[in-house]
């Protein structure tokens, strides 16, 4: 079983930045994509970055940009740096691994809150 763990969340005002870390840990598959999702009330969670083990990133339309997905692989963990925050950034955000095999694992965190507020 894979558990994964994020810190970083917080309150910040718009213009801010904040770091999310989500260290994973247990029996994880080499071939992996590690990544970030949000959910804001009444909306359905949304992909905001991803990270193969490789180094290859994909980015949401809303965080390019602003955003950078990272990954220490010798640590099992991924980054989030998010700047120049806004307002509509409010969400839970959601760490993520999927295993790239047949039948692969797909695990989450338990989510860590961001707000961003003046």
């Amino acid at each position: 079983q894979v558990q994964l763990v994020e810190s970083g969340g917080g309150l910040v005002q718009p213009g801010g930045s904040l770091r999310l870390s989500c260290a994973a840990s247990g029996r994880i598959f080499p071939i992996h994509i590690m990544g970030w999702y949000r959910q804001a009330p009444g909306n359905q969670r949304e992909l905001v970055a991803a990270i193969t083990r490789t180094g290859t990133t994909d980015y949401a339309e809303s965080a390019k940009g602003r955003f950078t997905i990272s990954k220490d692989n010798a640590k099992n963990t991924v980054y989030l740096q998010m700047n120049s925050l806004k307002p509509e950034d409010t969400a839970v955000y959601y760490c993520n691994i999927k295993e790239v095999r047949s039948n692969g694992g797909d695990y989450w965190g338990q989510g860590t809150q961001v707000t961003v507020s003046s």
